[in-house]
């Protein structure tokens, strides 16, 4: 067992958490899902934009690697975290167990996310501590993201409302439509073999 101290403790929504190591972990590095909505990964990346710092939390589905989910904020509180997981199930919809997996940051331990996950019926699952390798699917996509989105913008010229704009853009409209994804059989993109997956479904 291992107990996460969080800042503001008195505050109910960070709350020191027991979180036994073993049953937390419900993926072990199983990055994969034959079905939608079933496995997500979720994280958090900082970018410094020219007013000021801009979170983003994105919620990755093992299935065909598309960005479910997101939320943005000017801060890293449990809040962001929550919404990006909500907006995942109203979207694309998420199955009664899923498994939601994330690293043991202060926000995935909080009480707030917890109790989230729990009134929806989702499983959470936590990596060790410090091991980036135990959620390698949501890493390799903030590596993608930064290195051909968000480097090649002009941070220090743009305000977090104009990077959103191209955030949403980039995600929606050519990351999770358009890019071929390496961890799909063809390459194809994350919604293009979602697609295919439902079309088989239904003529079954």
């Amino acid at each position: 067992m291992t107990t996460v101290f969080l800042p503001n403790a008195a505050d109910r929504n960070a709350l020191p958490r027991q979180i036994p190591k073993r049953k937390s972990q419900r993926i072990w590095r199983g990055f994969t899902s034959d079905v939608p909505g079933t496995k997500v990964f979720t994280d958090i990346t900082e970018i410094k934009c020219l007013d000021g710092r801009l979170y983003y939390c994105g919620v990755m589905d093992a299935f065909d690697g598309a960005q479910i989910g997101y939320s943005m904020a000017e801060h890293m509180r449990a809040e962001l975290c929550t919404a990006a997981v909500v907006q995942a199930d109203r979207r694309y919809g998420l199955a009664g167990d899923c498994i939601v997996h994330s690293d043991r940051g202060s926000q995935f331990t909080s009480h707030l996310y917890r109790e989230t996950l729990e009134n929806h019926g989702w499983r959470q699952s936590m990596g060790k501590t410090g091991c980036c390798y135990d959620n390698a699917r949501a890493e390799s996509f903030f590596a993608t993201f930064k290195k051909e989105l968000i480097y090649k913008l002009p941070l220090s010229r743009l305000t977090r409302a104009e990077v959103r704009i191209r955030i949403v853009s980039w995600v929606d409209g050519y990351y999770n439509r358009k890019r071929r994804n390496t961890a799909n059989a063809g390459n194809l993109a994350p919604l293009v073999k979602r697609a295919g997956y439902y079309a088989h479904e239904k003529a079954a």
